[in-house]
C-alpha cells in the first residue's frame, strides 16, 4: 500500500555558505517534514537546481563564488518555476528590487526567526500547490499558468515568456483594472516612480499572440491609464 504522505513531501534546495545557520536551517526544515537538499556555492546550487523536482529554493545573497541573484536569475532562464526566496543581509529599497528583479518570489532579511521564515515558505508552496494545475479561460483560449501556454478552440498552443503569464496572472485575478504602476510594481517589483517602457512592450507582444486585430484590442484593452483583461 502506498503512503499518503509521501505524496506531500515537499522537497527544498537550501543554498547557504554560512555552515552553521545551513545545519540549523535544514535541521528545522527536517523537523517541519521538508526534505533539503543543501549546497555553499553558486556552483554548486546550480549543478543541484535540477537534479530533482524542487517545491522552493532559498538562496543566500552573498555566497563565496558569485551573487546570489544572478544565481536567480540564471535558473529562472533555464527554467525553474518553483518559487525562490532570497536571503540577505541588506534591506535598503533598491536591494529589494534588485532581488525581486532577478526573478525571486520573496526577499527575507537577516537575521530573521525560523517561524517567519517557514511562515513565508508554506506560504508560496500553498500558493504553488494552488495554482500548479489550474486553468482559466480567457476569452476563446485556456489559460495553463504552470505550463506558460494558452489553448486556442483547436488546442493550438501559444507559448508564454514567464512575464506574459505572471502579466496575464495578475490582471485575471483582478478582474478590473490595474494600473501601470501596480503591474510593474507586481510583475517586475519595480519602484512606482521608474520610468520604463518594459510593460508597454510585454502588453504590445502579448497582444501580437492573442489578439485576432491588436490594433484593436478586445481581450487585453487599455483603460483608464491602466489594462484590463476582458474574459
Amino acid at each position: 500500500m502506498s503512503n499518503p504522505r509521501a505524496a506531500t513531501v515537499k522537497r527544498v534546495l537550501l543554498v547557504e555558505d554560512d555552515a552553521m545557520l545551513c545545519s540549523t536551517l535544514a535541521e528545522q526544515l527536517s523537523q517541519e517534514g521538508i526534505t533539503v537538499a543543501t549546497a555553499g556555492d553558486c556552483a554548486t546550487a546550480k549543478r543541484q537546481a535540477f537534479d530533482c523536482n524542487y517545491d522552493c529554493i532559498i538562496l543566500d545573497v552573498g555566497l563565496p563564488d558569485g551573487d546570489g541573484r544572478t544565481l536567480c536569475r540564471e535558473l529562472r532562464d533555464a527554467g525553474m518555476s518553483c518559487p525562490i526566496l532570497l536571503l540577505t543581509g541588506a534591506d535598503s529599497d533598491a536591494d529589494q528590487i534588485a532581488g525581486l528583479e532577478s526573478g525571486a518570489d520573496d526577499y527575507i532579511t537577516k537575521p530573521f526567526r525560523f517561524h517567519v521564515l517557514m511562515a513565508r515558505v508554506n506560504a508560496h508552496l500553498r500558493t504553488r500547490d494552488r495554482s500548479e494545475e489550474a486553468t482559466y479561460r480567457i476569452g476563446p483560449y485556456t489559460f495553463r499558468p504552470s505550463a506558460k501556454l494558452l489553448l486556442d478552440a483547436n488546442e493550438q498552443k501559444i507559448r508564454l515568456t514567464e512575464k506574459e503569464t505572471n502579466i496575464l496572472k495578475f490582471l485575471y485575478r483582478s478582474g478590473e483594472t490595474v494600473p501601470r504602476e501596480t503591474l510593474l510594481h507586481e510583475v517586475w517589483g519595480y519602484n512606482p516612480a521608474v520610468t520604463t517602457h518594459t510593460l508597454e512592450t510585454h502588453i504590445y507582444r502579448l497582444r501580437q499572440k492573442i489578439e485576432i486585430n491588436p490594433g484593436d484590442a478586445r481581450i487585453l484593452i487599455t483603460e483608464s491609464g491602466g489594462y484590463r483583461l476582458m474574459i
